[in-house]
């Protein structure tokens, strides 16, 4: 059982870091930690369906996922690099 879980480490650590993170904001902005805590397991709860459902769901759409998911990163990169010309152009000058 232990081969089976290991490729879920990373997720596992990231998981953690994560709700460190989400504790420390609420500490620092003086939260009720047994609403933190109900409302992390919500969310947590809830991504888990999300995940378990969606992802039978979304499957069937998997190569449309990947093409609009692939085109938008093109179109957000075009986007980086004509903004940046201004300031490329300014440089040389």
């Amino acid at each position: 059982m232990a081969n089976e879980l290991k490729q879920f480490i990373i997720l596992l650590v990231f998981g953690n870091i994560e709700n460190l993170i989400l504790a420390a904001q609420g500490v620092a902005e003086h939260v009720n930690p047994l609403g933190l805590a109900i409302l992390s397991l919500t969310a947590v709860v809830f991504w888990l369906a999300v995940g378990t459902f969606g992802t039978k769901i979304a499957m069937k759409y998997a190569r449309y996922i990947n093409f609009i998911g692939g085109l938008a990163i093109f179109i957000l990169g075009v986007q980086a690099m004509l903004e940046s010309i201004p300031g490329m152009l300014a440089f040389f000058h």
